[in-house]
C-alpha cells in the first residue's frame, strides 16, 4: 500500500464555516457518518459508520502510518476530523512514534508529513479551490453530484424540530433511507473525482519545496498561536470603555441617537 485517496462525510452540531475544522471536529456531537476510500488509486469502498461498519485493520493501521501517503480534497479537513475520531478511540497520535512525553501529551492531530492535498495541487495549477469547480474545469467524467448540498444540511447538520419531524433535532439514515443510500453514491463520487484529479494533473507534479510549505503550514495551524488571556481580557474591556466614552461624547455634541448611523450622521453634517 502506497497511498490511500479518502474523502469523509460528517455530523457536528458547530458551524464549520463559522469555526473551522478544529472547533468543528472538538465538539462532543462530532461524528464520522461515511469513509470513502481507494487505495493506490483502486476500487473505491465506502465504510457506513453512521451504522456500524468498521474500517478495515489494514486502512486503520494505515492512517497512522506515515510511510503511506493520505490524498484528499482540502485535506486539512480530512486529517483533523479523523484525528478528532482516532483520539476517540483511545489511538496514539504520537507522530514520532518515540514514546516521548512531548509526543504523546501535546501530539493532538496527525503528522500532516504523510497528507497530500489535491485542492493545494490544483491551486499550483490556477484551478479552482473546490472539488466540483476543478472537477468541471478539466472536464473529468465523473463529476461530483450536484445533490450533496441538500444532502449535507440534511444529514450533516442540525436540523429545527418540527410537529413533522417528531421533533427532532438530527436527521439520521433510518430518517431517510433513500437519502442515505444517494449520500453514500455522493461519497463514492467524490473519492473517484479526487482521484481524477490526480490523474489529470500527474504530469504537473507539485514541486517538493511547496509540500514543505504545506506542512509547515499545517503544523502551525495545528499547534496554534500562544496568547496572553489576561492582555486580551483587558483589552476588550478597554475597548468597551472607550467605545461607551466615545458615543457618549458624539452623542452629546450631535444629538443624535445612533451616532453610528451613517443616514443620521450626513444629515447631522
Amino acid at each position: 500500500m502506497n497511498d490511500i485517496s479518502i474523502d469523509i462525510e460528517t455530523y457536528s452540531d458547530v458551524n464549520l464555516a463559522k469555526c473551522g475544522v478544529y472547533k468543528y471536529a472538538e465538539s462532543p456531537n462530532f461524528e464520522i457518518l461515511l469513509f470513502g476510500y481507494a487505495v493506490d488509486g483502486g476500487k473505491v469502498s465506502v465504510i457506513d459508520l453512521a451504522q456500524g461498519e468498521k474500517i478495515p485493520p489494514e486502512i486503520f493501521d494505515a492512517l497512522t502510518d506515515d510511510s503511506v501517503i493520505k490524498w484528499a480534497f482540502n485535506a486539512n479537513f480530512e486529517r483533523i476530523c479523523l484525528s478528532s475520531y482516532l483520539a476517540d478511540l483511545g489511538v496514539s497520535l504520537d507522530p514520532f512514534h518515540d514514546n516521548h512525553l512531548l509526543s504523546t501529551e501535546m501530539a493532538q492531530f496527525l503528522n500532516p508529513e504523510s497528507w497530500r492535498c489535491s485542492m493545494i495541487w490544483s491551486a499550483t495549477m490556477g484551478l479552482p479551490l473546490s472539488l466540483e469547480g476543478v472537477g468541471s474545469v478539466l472536464g473529468l467524467e465523473k463529476q461530483k453530484l450536484t445533490e450533496g448540498k441538500e444532502l449535507i444540511k440534511y444529514f450533516c447538520q442540525p436540523c429545527t424540530p418540527t410537529k413533522a419531524n417528531g421533533g427532532r433535532t438530527r436527521n439520521l439514515p433510518s430518517d431517510a433511507p433513500d437519502k442515505w443510500t444517494l449520500f453514500k453514491k455522493y461519497n463514492r463520487r467524490d473519492v473517484e473525482t479526487e482521484m481524477g484529479i490526480k490523474a489529470r494533473l500527474a504530469k504537473f507534479p507539485v514541486s517538493g519545496s511547496v509540500w514543505d510549505e504545506y506542512h509547515i503550514d499545517q503544523e502551525i495551524n495545528d499547534r496554534g498561536v500562544r496568547l496572553d488571556i489576561n492582555l486580551v481580557e483587558k483589552a476588550i474591556k478597554m475597548d468597551a470603555r472607550s467605545r461607551g466614552e466615545l458615543t457618549a461624547t458624539i452623542k452629546k455634541i450631535t444629538s443624535l441617537d445612533n451616532p453610528n448611523s451613517v443616514q443620521q450622521m450626513k444629515q447631522w453634517l
